[in-house]
């Protein structure tokens, strides 16, 4: 049911939203991916899933409102075009927002978090983070492992609405942010044990 997966879900969701009329100072925005979205008809070939999307949109306010640069990083695990391009391409064409580092090759969070170190210059090191509020404690412990100093720019709130009569009876959704709460603990507690 989406009342109690949504519980589950919140628990990592303890970051503030950032006051975009007063942001904190920092030396650039990374926002990770989230997915493809293949072979779509109404845009003729591959684009970012509805997931990265939120990502890249949320990305784009952040950049408009600092005017700090911008780097995607996200790699092709399913195969296809690396996210990080597609994000590139969706930032450029839908938001009007240059990238300036992409990076291609990573595959999951930790992987993003080390080779987006190796790709940003030395002096990059205060960074604000764009991935969906439930992920960002794993993200954060990962981006902070590899040397960045992190500010939380997370989207997609799962409790930013209000409960419904609709949200005690079992529905996808439920499934999805189960999984997703699933899934964000088991890595937090991998990433904790590997260090």
């Amino acid at each position: 049911m989406p009342v109690i997966a949504d519980r589950l879900l919140a628990q990592f969701e303890h970051y503030p939203v950032i006051n975009l009329a007063h942001p904190p100072a920092a030396d650039a925005i990374v926002i990770l991916g989230a997915g493809s979205y293949f072979d779509a008809p109404e845009y003729g070939g591959d684009t970012v899933s509805r997931y990265a999307l939120e990502r890249v949109r949320y990305g784009a306010r952040l950049a408009r409102a600092t005017h700090l640069p911008v780097a995607v990083s996200g790699g092709n695990p399913a195969g296809g075009v690396a996210e990080a391009y597609l994000m590139r391409d969706t930032l450029q064409q839908d938001f009007n927002v240059a990238t300036r580092w992409i990076e291609p090759h990573s595959n999951n969070t930790w992987a993003n978090a080390h080779a987006s170190r190796a790709l940003l210059p030395s002096q990059i090191n205060r960074i604000y983070l764009v991935t969906h509020a439930w992920h960002l404690p794993r993200a954060i412990y990962a981006f902070e492992h590899a040397g960045f100093t992190v500010i939380p720019a997370g989207t997609g709130y799962s409790l930013a609405k209000h409960i419904n009569p609709i949200d005690f009876i079992p529905q996808p959704r439920g499934l999805t942010n189960s999984y997703f709460a699933i899934h964000e603990a088991i890595g937090l507690i991998w990433y904790r044990l590997k260090g």
